[in-house]
């Protein structure tokens, strides 16, 4: 048995690597006490603009901490913190700027749209909720040992329970957070649950330690490492709404204000798909070679065979979909098996940029998934109901907005020039170095099946007559989130190699992942 190091005491200067999140704890208990002081008759969209300066801020010191590591081009040195509990490398700090861009922009939205709306009470509780769950998102990318990894994914849960929960006038949002917390609770019992079968055969929660352990474990103690892994994979498979375990994105998307659909779609599920990554190639990746290479085989083929019931679970479901709140919850469900891809063809000697594809189509996916979420909380609002019906005639009521539309439907769709065609033409490739050929097929088929309901709200934009001629009436704040992803879907389009080369250029999968150099 494999000992985990001892406790190491925070220092000052461990503070300081600790500040994106620091920061953000700060503006939420302020923003606490600010909401309980301000007298009721105070409107509280000046929470949501701290809330959104708060996010910003973190992101401005991520990207401080980041450049500072790779000054001079040379590669940066991972900051080990409470005996590697928690890391502050290139892997974390990539997704971190994920996260943090995508609640800043999920706030933004939320600025526009939640202020009027009537279901909503505690608004200044919508906002600074966001917070705790965005630390959450980001201790799941820097977790370095199980139990790091899984207060993360608590506090996320937790908040997000809540979040989903804010429509206390509406029928629908206590039953999809009631929905969620069974869910959420089943889900994080089987991560738990798996976590401790991989303590018990390594006798540590440290990563590193278990990546050690783990091959001298499997003689005798083998049947138990399946158990632990696929355990933990079943678990973050509800967390990120993979087939089998999606029922309950529908249904939760739905009854959630819209902001927060997007917020589970876009941070949660990308938290949940980093802390998969991290154990994957931090501890899975152990037997790729050697008498017990079929265990991991086995562990990877298992996240592939559940990306492909992803992709064509939720391509099939969403056919039959008209409402379009439940019909971008299915969206999710197939964009959560292309995402899987990368992770599940693991490392070989002609693939080796799992980490480059996954991060590329995660960034195209949130920029595609917010601004289609954007868009459908306009025109929701102005039809008054959720249906696909409500985008009839969209493009003589309301043709910029319906236009942005058209692009966000060619990616997510996976058709040039958009950043969602590259995203998917990336992974394809991936899948195909790996010699993965049959998923090849079903990420060809998939994407072809999604081309009907996608182009289902082209035909409403621009063949269907709408109820009413007015014009869709869009806030600023929202008019700015949709064209700001509009812009980057279209430049990611058009430029695919500098964001891939960046990526590349900063990320080491054997200094950043598996804790020894990789050949």
């Amino acid at each position: 048995m494999f000992e985990g190091a001892s406790f190491t005491p925070l220092t000052w200067t461990d503070m300081l690597y600790l500040a994106p999140e620091l920061a953000l704890a700060a503006v939420f208990l302020l923003l606490v006490a600010i909401d309980l002081l301000l007298p009721n008759k105070f409107g509280r969209t000046s929470i949501g603009w701290l809330t959104l300066a708060g996010l910003l801020a973190s992101l401005g010191l991520v990207l401080w901490r980041m450049l500072d590591m790779n000054q001079g081009g040379a590669e940066a040195e991972t900051i080990q913190l409470l005996a590697n509990s928690y890391r502050i490398d290139d892997f974390a700090s990539l997704l971190k700027i994920v996260f943090l861009a995508g609640a800043s922009l999920i706030v933004l939205l939320a600025l526009g749209t939640v202020r009027d709306d009537g279901e909503i009470t505690d608004k200044g509780e919508f906002f600074y909720l966001l917070l705790p769950a965005a630390i959450g998102a980001m201790t799941m990318a820097s977790s370095g040992n199980l139990v790091t990894l899984y207060i993360g994914l608590e506090l996320l849960s937790l908040t997000s329970y809540v979040l989903v929960g804010m429509k206390r006038r509406s029928a629908l949002s206590p039953e999809a957070a009631f929905k969620y917390l069974v869910l959420g609770g089943i889900s994080s019992a089987f991560v738990l649950f798996g976590m401790s079968y991989i303590y018990g055969v390594t006798g540590s929660v440290d990563l590193a330690v278990i990546y050690q352990a783990l091959p001298a474990a499997l003689a005798d103690y083998k049947a138990l490492v399946y158990v632990g892994f696929l355990f933990m994979v079943a678990g973050f498979g509800i967390k990120i709404a993979a087939a089998p375990f999606h029922a309950w994105a529908p249904d939760v998307y739905q009854g959630a204000p819209t902001p927060v659909a997007a917020f589970l779609a876009v941070v949660a599920k990308g938290a949940a798909m980093a802390a998969l990554f991290r154990i994957m190639f931090g501890a899975v990746y152990f037997a790729r070679t050697g008498e017990d290479a079929d265990v991991a085989g086995d562990i990877f083929l298992t996240l592939l065979v559940m990306a492909a019931a992803a992709m064509l679970a939720g391509t099939t479901a969403a056919l039959r979909q008209k409402n379009v709140k439940r019909l971008l919850a299915l969206s999710g469900v197939a964009n959560a098996g292309y995402l899987l891809v990368p992770i599940g063809v693991s490392i070989t000697i002609v693939h080796s940029s799992s980490f480059s594809e996954f991060v590329y189509y995660l960034v195209a996916y949130f920029f595609m998934t917010i601004g289609a979420f954007a868009v459908f909380a306009v025109v929701s609002r102005a039809a008054g109901h959720e249906e696909l019906k409500g985008f009839a005639g969209m493009y003589y009521r309301s043709p910029w907005t319906a236009a942005a539309m058209v692009v966000f439907v060619l990616s997510l769709a996976g058709l040039p020039v958009s950043g969602g065609f590259f995203g998917k033409l990336f992974i394809l490739f991936g899948a195909a170095n790996a010699k993965a050929y049959w998923l090849v097929g079903i990420i060809v088929v998939s994407s072809v099946i999604s081309y009907y309901f996608y182009f289902g709200l082209v035909r409403q934009m621009f063949m269907r007559s709408g109820a009413a001629d007015q014009p869709i009436p869009v806030p600023v704040t929202a008019g700015i989130v949709i064209w700001l992803c509009a812009v980057a879907t279209l430049a990611l389009g058009a430029f695919p190699g500098p964001l891939m080369g960046w990526i590349d250029s900063v990320f080491s999968i054997g200094r950043d992942l598996l804790f020894v150099p990789f050949s």
